[in-house]
């Protein structure tokens, strides 16, 4: 763990770092297995990618079991965790995985024409995942209204956000061997 501390380069963090950071940040056990579920469906994508496409997966393992590193501590602090995420991992000098960590709930700068990328993946797969469940988009919709959705704006934030996300499956699909949904029901099937 010192090691990670002391590298202020940009770099990107193994499997065990990603679990060891986990433990650091107390992520309630819930929230780490939602972020385990997630690697896992953005797994199913990256994994049935055309070969034509270069799509870094260790950066998506490990912007997946990252990306809400922060979130046990904004329950109490309110705090907006993609935004305190991303200031510790970039502290911790993982700059490529801070800016996924941001990105996870709102894709900044999105290429609906460009090739996929893999802060794409892993907000995709985090809208599929319903604290450890895979879900349909709709599904997820309806679970963050009831969760978040106390005011007008906000429900109209989340809504906005899932035509994002729609747009960001029709993208990452045609990149895929296989149809993304058969990718990620595979997935669930193991």
């Amino acid at each position: 763990m010192k090691n990670i501390m002391k590298n202020k380069t940009d770099r990107i963090p193994t499997r065990a770092e990603c679990e060891a950071l986990m433990v650091k940040y107390s992520m309630l056990p819930n929230i780490v297995e939602h972020s385990f579920q997630v690697m896992r469906v953005a797994l199913s994508i990256t994994d049935n990618l055309k070969d034509s496409v270069s799509v870094d997966r260790d950066v998506v393992i490990a912007g997946a079991l990252l990306h809400d590193i922060t979130k046990t501590r904004s329950i109490k602090t309110k705090e907006k965790h993609a935004v305190s995420g991303g200031r510790l991992l970039r502290e911790l000098g993982f700059q490529r995985i801070a800016e996924i960590v941001e990105e996870h709930i709102i894709t900044k700068n999105l290429n609906l024409e460009g090739m996929p990328e893999e802060k794409e993946i892993v907000c995709y797969a985090d809208k599929r995942v319903t604290h450890e469940k895979i879900v349909t988009i709709e599904e997820r919709i309806h679970d963050l209204m009831q969760r978040y959705g106390e005011t007008e704006e906000i429900r109209n934030q989340i809504l906005q956000n899932m035509k994002q996300v729609v747009a960001v499956e029709q993208k990452l699909n045609s990149f895929m061997k296989i149809d993304i949904h058969d990718a990620i029901r595979e997935n669930s099937e193991l």
